[in-house]
């Protein structure tokens, strides 16, 4: 009886989606949007496959009026493929509705579109990349790479279930979870390196980096993580700092920033394709790790041993002077007080003194986060530096008095290293100004004067102390603290 009466609810339906083609886009979009809640289902009748087809000869349509053909040809395959028993397609449909799907997104250059899309949830958009062919490895489509990239990362900044649209009501239900978007992520990354394959110009640096936070947030896989960070790590001498500041949170990591990636990436810039990297991007790229240095070193949470990993990423030539690196380690110094002394001359030992200036030496020298060992050192090797540099002029001008260029043995370090002040703070302080040749008569005097100077910090460090022990008598007993003598300062001078 229901295969032969005009009534047959199958029958009926199968009329009115004949008619899907003539459907407004929102009444496409809102279909495909309320088979969330029956998906399975809506799959295996064929529903959400004329659905689909539906909404891409629309954007054919809409972007190219000459399209018709492919609209014919959907039209014409969707809908002698049903029968009256099921509406599912046919096989000869399922051949040619692939290669279909992707003329029509081909033809599509605008992103008219990408807004109303990404009101689906990812099992259906991955029903649509999968339908196009182009799923995993086999995106090759630059304009589906920019929708899922644009797909991602409005679901990233805006969660399903807290979207509201007038026009498209949010489905019933939690919103998915970021694990549905792994196929939908590796998918945009596979599409990445495959339109730079073709063109490197076809993603910036900056773009790049771009994706990856976006990825980032939907766990890609390993092999995913790895092509893209080496597209990046191929064009580092493009990024800035800003680009290099990728949040490590998403990693599990317990610093601010993610210092393994830039590792990472500056591993793969070092190493290249085999060839050797061009001299001027070598020092481009160590301009930019100084400054990262400088970014990362204020996060208390970050281990000294990241802090090296990156500061030594680099080989000594692809800086003409540590001084950045410096200025780095002062400030780790700063926001990491409690470092042990020998902690601290670990953390110095990425310096290359020799191409330190000497205004950065003379400061380092200052610094009573220094090792005194670490400050000698560096004095020693800017002396011998400035006795070679004397050496070459004279040998290049031979009327030039010749002066013979010492080489420094124990006895000058020993004396050097005996010229150190005790700053009061469990730290000594090696006055740079003292490091300048002098006559011995000089030099003994403020051998002198610095031993004296050194006995008076240390006296006025021992009035200090008893004098915050009265002061701390005369709360407690203010009558009996008022005849107490207190001992006269010792003249500093």
């Amino acid at each position: 009886m229901d295969k032969v009466s005009t009534r047959n609810l199958c029958q009926q339906t199968e009329t009115f989606l004949e008619g899907i083609l003539e459907w407004p886009w929102k009444d496409i979009v809102v279909t495909l949007k309320s088979c969330e809640t029956f998906l399975t289902y809506a799959d295996t009748t064929g529903l959400l496959t004329k659905l689909i087809c539906a909404l891409l000869a629309k954007i054919a349509a809409h972007d190219d009026q000459n399209n018709s053909d492919i609209n014919l040809q959907i039209a014409s395959s969707s809908s002698s493929s049903s029968s009256p028993e099921t509406i599912r397609f046919s096989s000869s449909s399922a051949r040619t509705t692939p290669e279909l799907m992707k003329q029509v997104v081909a033809k599509s250059s605008k992103s008219w579109w990408f807004y109303d899309l990404t009101l689906l949830s990812p099992s259906i958009i991955e029903k649509i990349v999968k339908g196009l062919g182009t799923f995993g490895l086999e995106n090759n489509s630059i304009v589906l790479t920019r929708f899922l990239l644009h797909y991602l990362n409005t679901a990233c900044q805006t969660p399903q279930s807290n979207r509201l649209d007038l026009q498209y009501p949010p489905s019933p239900g939690p919103g998915p979870s970021k694990v549905e978007y792994g196929g939908i992520a590796d998918t945009a990354v596979y599409g990445v390196i495959e339109a730079c394959k073709s063109s490197m110009s076809a993603f910036s640096c900056r773009g790049l980096f771009r994706v990856l936070r976006i990825v980032s947030t939907f766990g890609p896989s390993k092999e995913c993580r790895l092509g893209l960070e080496t597209l990046i790590g191929r064009m580092l001498d493009q990024a800035t700092v800003d680009d290099l500041l990728v949040s490590g949170l998403f990693r599990g990591q317990q610093g601010v920033y993610d210092v393994n990636l830039v590792v990472r990436l500056i591993r793969v810039f070092v190493n290249g394709d085999g060839s050797s990297t061009p001299h001027d991007k070598m020092k481009k790229v160590g301009r930019l790790v100084d400054k990262y240095l400088r970014e990362i070193a204020p996060d208390q949470n970050l281990k000294m041993s990241r802090f090296l990993g990156v500061a030594g990423s680099l080989p000594d030539s692809a800086r003409d002077s540590f001084d950045g690196v410096y200025r780095a380690i002062d400030i780790f110094l700063k926001s990491h007080p409690s470092l042990s002394f020998e902690e601290r001359s670990r953390l110095c030992r990425c310096l290359n003194y020799e191409k330190l200036s000497l205004e950065a030496c003379k400061d380092l020298t200052k610094n009573p986060k220094i090792p005194p060992r670490i400050a000698v050192q560096a004095l020693m090797c800017q002396h011998q530096e400035q006795q070679q540099q004397n050496s070459t002029e004279d040998s290049c001008c031979p009327m030039a008095k010749e002066s013979p260029v010492q080489t420094p043995n124990s006895s000058t370090m020993s004396k050097y290293t005996q010229l150190m002040v005790y700053n009061g703070g469990g730290n000594y302080v090696i006055d740079a100004e003292s490091m300048i040749p002098a006559k011995e008569e000089e030099e003994e005097d403020m051998k002198v004067n610095l031993q004296e100077m050194q006995w008076r910090v240390v006296e006025l460090e021992k009035v200090c102390k008893q004098m915050k022990g009265q002061m701390s008598k005369m709360v407690r007993h203010p009558s009996s603290s008022a005849s107490t003598p207190t001992r006269a300062l010792p003249r500093l001078c």
